[in-house]
């Protein structure tokens, strides 16, 4: 492994602020099945949360195999054409992500959402030429809080995990980072503070924080 750092971020509430057109894309598909959750069962139940468990939870009863390939492309389908003309990072997040590039860091992405979505979105801000590890949903056999989309990054970059910084917004997904050995700074886009697991450092949005000021996270 190389000695040096990376930041790894989740997508959904951390690059963008996607769950409120999620939960719009929810209702949606829900409500063609008189299944009406509320903004709070959404909370608990849907962000960060991997496809299979929303839809298994909703349901009632275990949605997997080709069920679940269908119902999920039904669902993201709507989200993709919901969101592909509001796609909008969170304020600052383009200017700290081009900074840690300049100060070597290396990035990359692990989202418990499809490959098409990243593509939507991370295309269309350009970030791929800049991610040394892309990780989506088909590219684990368990999904967070389970640390594998953390660690396979970790391994795909060539970094130790305990040189790796975490950016997530989810109950699940800091779980998962600091199962993996990581540092986590909790975006408190979705959840406040008192509601995540303690995490390294907390901010609001990208103006909050400084490539300086990761390189004293993992350094302490």
């Amino acid at each position: 492994m190389s000695k040096g750092k990376a930041v790894i971020f989740d997508m959904d509430g951390v690059i963008c602020h996607t769950n409120p057109f999620h939960s719009v894309a929810f209702k949606e598909f829900f409500a063609k099945r008189n299944i009406y959750p509320s903004e709070e069962e959404f909370e608990a139940h849907m962000y960060g949360k991997s496809n299979s468990y929303i839809m298994s939870h909703f349901f009632g009863r275990k949605i997997s195999g080709a069920e679940l390939l269908n119902l999920e492309d039904e669902k993201e389908g709507l989200f993709r054409d919901i969101y592909k003309n509001h796609v909008e990072p969170i304020s600052g997040f383009l200017d700290f992500f081009h900074g840690l590039k300049k100060n070597e860091f290396q990035t990359g992405v692990a989202t418990s959402a499809p490959l098409a979505n990243l593509e939507l979105i991370a295309g269309m801000l350009n970030l791929f030429p800049y991610f040394g590890s892309i990780m989506a949903s088909e590219h684990v056999k368990k999904h967070k809080p389970d640390p594998e989309v953390y660690l396979s990054s970790a391994k795909n970059l060539e970094i130790d995990p305990e040189n790796c910084l975490v950016f997530e917004d989810s109950f699940s997904g800091i779980t998962a980072g600091l199962e993996a050995g990581m540092k986590v700074v909790a975006v408190l886009s979705s959840h406040s503070k008192d509601e995540l697991p303690e995490s390294h450092f907390y901010i609001k949005d990208y103006n909050e924080i400084s490539p300086e000021i990761v390189t004293e996270i993992l350094r302490n």
